[in-house]
């Protein structure tokens, strides 16, 4: 392929404390593979010592300086929709973006975290008891998983936030989605789990920059899936207590692999081989 038709991307990940992201090497690693030129690059919001007010001159910057696209999170995947020009249904549904295209002047956002986490539970746990569900966490990323959790036929998700108002809204959206009933804020966290098929942690507790767990370990039973959505460790506190209990768990990694290979189609237009991008993120992961 001569230089002159060869496709190039350029593409960045904005969010607070990213630099131990898998991102950018799962996006460029398929891109060479595939014969496109792939930059990916960390806009860090804490390194360069911003905040989510600064996210209108960083989409301006990215759009002068001809970025395809952009990938949001933590804490930006909701500050960033009213900068946006479209919403893809499943972005507007969910109410959380996590990928921006660039593209003839407009931008539009989609969440590819949905089907990401979807991905991994069909994988991982599809056979499980879904009845009850707690979730812990409502903010962008809780947003997605808590809509694939109801689409992948979870009876009733209870969901617990440190900010009532938060989870409030996220259980008025889905139930006015799902159906009344499906989703409900929840009081009582240890009587919640103890009756609980499963739980998910969709907060950043238990990441390596923000050790520990969302809930006290003895919460934790035997009856209980767990499932993760951080990446980084793979085994995070919380996956390791209820390891030592038997239950069955998922780690955050298919949900990281799964929604970079649907914002990589995004970016690129090209098809991505899943299989290559998940054993080049194990690779990184050892």
């Amino acid at each position: 392929m001569t230089q002159t038709t060869q496709k190039s991307i350029l593409a960045g990940l904005i969010g607070a404390g990213i630099q131990a992201s898998r991102t950018p090497a799962l996006h460029e690693h398929e891109g060479d593979a595939q014969g496109i030129r792939y930059l990916y690059r960390l806009i860090d919001l804490d390194a360069l010592k911003l905040d989510t007010n600064a996210l209108p001159e960083l989409l301006k910057s990215a759009e002068q300086m001809s970025f395809t696209g952009l990938n949001i999170t933590f804490p930006c995947k909701q500050a960033i929709i009213p900068l946006l020009d479209e919403l893809s249904d499943e972005a507007r549904g969910i109410g959380a973006v996590n990928t921006v295209v660039l593209k003839d002047g407009k931008r539009v956002g989609h969440n590819t975290d949905c089907l990401g986490f979807a991905e991994g539970f069909r994988r991982g746990l599809g056979d499980v008891a879904r009845r009850r569900v707690v979730q812990m966490g409502a903010g962008g990323a809780g947003a997605a998983v808590a809509h694939a959790l109801l689409s992948e036929g979870v009876e009733q998700l209870t969901i617990f936030e440190v900010d009532p108002s938060r989870a409030q809204g996220l259980v008025d959206s889905l139930n006015g989605h799902f159906g009344n009933g499906r989703a409900l804020v929840g009081t009582d966290l240890a009587g919640a789990v103890a009756a609980a098929d499963g739980l998910v942690n969709t907060t950043p507790v238990g990441m390596a920059k923000l050790p520990g767990m969302p809930l006290p370990a003895e919460y934790l039973h035997a009856g209980l899936w767990v499932a993760e959505i951080i990446y980084f460790p793979l085994e995070t506190e919380l996956l390791r207590h209820a390891r030592a209990l038997g239950c069955r768990t998922l780690d955050g990694g298919t949900m990281a692999v799964f929604q970079a290979v649907k914002a990589f189609e995004l970016f690129s237009g090209a098809a991505a081989d899943a299989e290559r991008m998940q054993a080049h993120f194990h690779s990184m992961n050892g």
